[in-house]
């Protein structure tokens, strides 16, 4: 939850390195991170590792807290799923007295991405502007697109996601924030969004939260500009090879 902001563990660190590693040749232009102590080492870690952007500030934004929990904060699962079931609801639907609603949660996720798709636009704007021609293209190193999942997924997703491999992203962010609330997102694209999933995904795979530093990886296309109809492809989810 987000009641409860202590550090990350020897094994938690651990696992930051190693997703740093996993993700040393991906040059990203932005990185927001939930404000939460355990977010932020994990973002920090993250970058200290990449080979192209050490220096990009890390920006905390406490929409990508945790789900708050509210009486259940720092109590075990068992104890959620207790309270739960002497409600007569299931995990994780059930809110606990001073929690969070799942739909609040969304809110809140929903919020972030606009948010992300109006700073893409403006980026593209703002590209037009300097150069006069609509979005970069071949010509810069093809190692900024290099993500280190492709072997794990289709081609047929990778080329229609992106738009063949020498376009280089206007905006390629990375967002580190939690499980509980990254199965939320993930839920608002796909039911919201009609985000494109991996044909090889199960319903269980999609409902599970992510493993400590799992790795998603989505393609947002805004055609025109247009932020109301985002087209979503899943390229990757809670991938978790690194560990």
């Amino acid at each position: 939850g987000q009641g409860v902001d202590e550090p990350l563990s020897a094994t938690g660190f651990r696992q930051a390195d190693a997703a740093g590693l996993f993700l040393s040749n991906v040059k990203f232009t932005h990185v927001f991170s939930s404000d939460l102590l355990r977010a932020k080492q994990t973002a920090a870690t993250i970058l200290g590792k990449n080979k192209f952007c050490k220096d990009l500030e890390i920006k905390y934004d406490a929409r990508l807290r945790e789900r708050k929990y509210g009486v259940a904060e720092g109590r075990p699962l068992t104890d959620l799923k207790a309270m739960a079931k002497a409600a007569g609801e299931q995990c994780p639907s059930f809110t606990p007295s001073g929690g969070e609603t799942l739909d609040e949660v969304r809110e809140r996720a929903r919020d972030f991405f606009e948010f992300l798709c109006r700073l893409a636009v403006e980026l593209e704007q703002k590209e037009q502007d300097m150069h006069g021609a609509p979005s970069r293209s071949s010509g810069t190193s093809e190692e900024q697109l290099v993500f280190p999942w492709t072997n794990h997924c289709s081609e047929a997703e990778l080329s229609s996601s992106n738009g063949g491999a020498s376009k280089i992203l206007d905006a390629n962010i990375l967002v580190v924030s939690h499980g509980a609330y990254m199965r939320n997102w993930i839920g608002y694209f796909v039911s919201d969004l009609n985000c494109t999933l991996p044909t090889n995904l199960t319903k269980s795979q999609l409902s599970s939260v992510s493993p400590n530093t799992g790795v998603s990886h989505f393609m947002i296309k805004l055609e025109n500009g247009n932020l109301l109809k985002p087209e979503i492809t899943c390229v990757c989810l809670n991938q978790d090879s690194h560990l």
